[in-house]
């Protein structure tokens, strides 16, 4: 056959494939447009076509797993927001306790333009820009403060019986996502236990694309001028899956991080640690987790532990094992969020956990032996009470509000996803920021502590009380580090039976 007629019918297959490919694309989505066309024409109500093709979305993915979206527009900018983790605003916390009544501030933040200009915990904001906003809807009120930086807003405040008139310069408001164990005078993180200045504490809230130069910038002023390392993971829903990579390889000289499996079960990509690291590879590490611990961190938790370079303690870990990437739709304005592959830790072993798993089976991460220490209601209630007010210093001695939902002018990082970067897109979605989004979700019953669980705990120092899984892991790495600790009682409080039929894990 002379070679011009292969390449024709070469050519000619290719064209045939396309045009298949259109057709069943154009099918499908010709399917969609017939039948809201049909509606649009038919049904006896006006309708709005954006809102069905929306719906229609939303119908879609509710086909996939629990972790597959569709962000709409508004949607799709929040998140964007929380992701790079700054937003143009007054930097405030605000939530609307009653709908219909004017939204409510609950801290500003430190160092913010708010707080600058006198804004108060528990002001009422009933004026923006000379618009009257007491029945407004906490979105549109937000959306309103929002602006470019260096652009001034006025706002009326109502604080008691009395109204206040401010005016606020917007400004970029970073939001932080390595946080220490306290603040010093001058409001900036002490990244030391107050208890125990010989040990680093370091809290990573999420895995934003900040985080990993945040960690490096806090590990290289500590330049390893301390006898022991803790890592608090609790109540971090996750973020990036290239910060998890890069946090982990801080603390290893070489040896596997993660590596993700498509469909099929194959390996897509496989992460190892590079040579030389931030931690001084003889310093003891000890990593928290909790049941709200999940996907990045605990990449990091599972990666360490499997490593041998760090203790783990706390409760079992969430169990969301699975890569999302952000897929820009209509030109970048909305996008759809896809599960793509699962991610497996260094040892082969699973972390997600299957709808219908037990807590027998294999998923997420379990703390070392002796270092399942479980907290009750109270102290859970208490951790998050002292996180709170270190993060917002004005809230000290303020009840924390009673409404779930707590949102700024752009959304804080606390979600439960472990994405990577999609082209021309951010990476993990996240949740509307929650002035309480560090708080720990208390068990349905009191824990149930193991012989060697109890003898952890009384063995650390009595000053970390309230918090029975640090004080069990800074026992454990004082004494790796040959540091003694202070004098402790022999034996910790005997904790009380929980239900047999209550199971420790929460559902998914």
């Amino acid at each position: 056959m002379p070679p011009r007629n292969f390449n024709l019918i070469l050519f000619s297959g290719l064209i045939s494939l396309l045009c298949h490919v259109t057709y069943r694309n154009t099918r499908t989505a010709g399917i969609l447009g017939e039948a809201i066309e049909l509606i649009e024409a038919k049904y006896v109500d006006p309708v709005d076509r954006q809102k069905l093709v929306m719906a229609a979305m939303e119908g879609v993915v509710t086909q996939l797993d629990e972790h597959s979206s569709y962000f709409a527009v508004d949607a799709y900018e929040s998140f964007q927001d929380s992701m790079h983790q700054e937003f143009a605003g007054i930097g405030i916390f605000v939530d609307q306790p009653v709908q219909g009544e004017p939204v409510r501030v609950v801290t500003p933040l430190v160092n913010s333009p708010a707080l600058r200009a006198g804004v108060l915990p528990n002001d009422r904001i009933v004026q923006v820009d000379g618009m009257n906003v007491t029945e407004m809807a906490l979105p549109d009120v937000s959306d309103r403060l929002k602006g470019k930086p260096g652009t001034t807003v006025s706002i009326v405040v109502r604080r008691g019986d009395q109204e206040h008139t401010m005016s606020v310069t917007r400004a970029t408001i970073e939001l932080e996502s390595v946080v220490g164990d306290h603040r010093d005078s001058s409001n900036q993180w002490v990244f030391r236990l107050a208890s125990e200045p010989g040990v680093a504490y370091i809290r990573l809230k999420s895995f934003g694309e900040k985080t990993v130069r945040e960690l490096g910038d806090v590990l290289k002023s500590l330049d390893n001028d301390f006898d022991a390392l803790v890592l608090d993971l609790r109540s971090n829903g996750g973020g990036l899956l290239y910060a998890a990579r890069d946090v982990s390889d801080m603390f290893l000289p070489g040896g596997p991080i993660v590596s993700t499996r498509t469909r099929g079960g194959k390996i897509e990509d496989s992460y190892s640690a590079k040579p030389g690291t931030l931690v001084d590879p003889s310093k003891p590490v000890a990593i928290l987790i909790d049941e709200n611990s999940a996907s990045a961190s605990e990449i990091v938790a599972a990666c360490l532990q499997d490593n041998h370079r760090a203790i783990i303690a706390g409760t079992r870990s969430y169990g969301k094992g699975t890569v999302q990437e952000i897929m820009p739709l209509e030109y970048g304005r909305s996008a759809l969020r896809l599960t793509v592959a699962r991610y497996f830790r260094p040892n082969n072993k699973n972390i997600h956990r299957l709808p219908d798993a037990t807590v027998d089976d294999e998923w997420g991460v379990t703390p070392d032996d002796g270092f399942v220490i479980p907290m009750d209601q109270a102290a859970l209630m208490k951790l998050g009470l002292r996180w709170r007010e270190a993060s917002f210093p004005m809230l000290v001695g303020i009840d924390p509000p009673e409404s779930a939902a707590v949102t700024d002018a752009s959304p804080s990082i606390d979600d439960e996803a472990t994405t990577k970067i999609s082209p021309n897109s951010p990476s993990t979605p996240k949740s509307p920021g929650q002035i309480l989004d560090d708080s720990a979700v208390a068990p349905a019953q009191p824990p149930q502590l193991t012989e060697a669980a109890r003898e952890n705990v009384a063995r650390g120092p009595e000053g970390l009380a309230d918090d029975p899984p640090l004080r069990a892991a800074v026992g454990r790495l004082l004494r790796q580090a040959g540091v003694s600790a202070p004098t402790v009682p022999t034996k910790a409080p005997e904790a009380e039976e929980p239900n047999a039929k209550e199971s420790s894990k929460k559902a998914a």
